[in-house]
């Protein structure tokens, strides 16, 4: 087993080191097999090259740990599900420092105690991201709030209809959603968010 340190700042300085510190500490309490990844990116993107990195690297029964949920996300909902998933898919268990209930999975191989504990460590999961998420929209409110009255009006990101497209139509081909990331010049949490977002898929 390997435990993945995943660490991410908005800025360069944020606190990241002592971060890493102190969650090399815990790990080093639960095993000695230990990689570090330290991202400077905002929560509230879903396609993070170091996060891909890490997921892309981890195996079935390895641990992601994380020093809080918004580290880990600020996503919109459905973007946190389609992280969520992806996190499922390898197999990896959510360990969070400050979320002690996440703590006990590393020690129990009891199937129906561990699925409790899935379960309730599911919903404080959901609801720290969801806290995190709205704590974020507020700060982003206030900020147009301040621009609006300054009388600068920003203009939205339209998708790239083409890229999701030719996304949709790989994968009804059957290629991998790493394959398809790499054909369409583009993340694979892309991929999955325009897979997730297409009803016909």
């Amino acid at each position: 087993m390997t435990i993945h340190i995943y660490v991410r700042a908005s800025t360069k300085d944020q606190d990241a080191e002592r971060a890493l510190d102190s969650l090399k500490e815990f790990a080093s309490i639960i095993h000695d097999n230990v990689k570090e990844y330290v991202e400077n990116e905002s929560g509230t993107k879903l396609d993070r090259p170091v996060l891909n990195k890490l997921l892309d690297k981890a195996e079935n029964g390895d641990t992601l740990l994380v020093e809080s949920v918004d580290r880990l996300s600020r996503l919109k909902q459905e973007e946190f599900e389609v992280l969520k998933g992806r996190i499922k898919e390898k197999g990896l268990k959510l360990v969070v420092a400050d979320l002690p209930t996440t703590h006990v999975l590393l020690n129990t191989d009891d199937t129906i105690t561990s699925s409790i504990l899935n379960l309730v460590n599911n919903l404080l999961i959901d609801l720290l991201a969801t806290m995190a998420r709205l704590d974020n929209e507020k700060r982003i409110e206030r900020i147009k709030q301040g621009l609006e009255r300054s009388g600068y009006k920003p203009t939205g990101k339209k998708a790239d209809t083409d890229k999701h497209n030719r996304i949709i139509e790989l994968n009804n081909k059957g290629l991998t959603k790493e394959e398809i990331g790499k054909a369409v010049g583009c993340g694979v949490a892309t991929v999955y968010r325009v897979l997730k977002s297409d009803k016909s898929v």
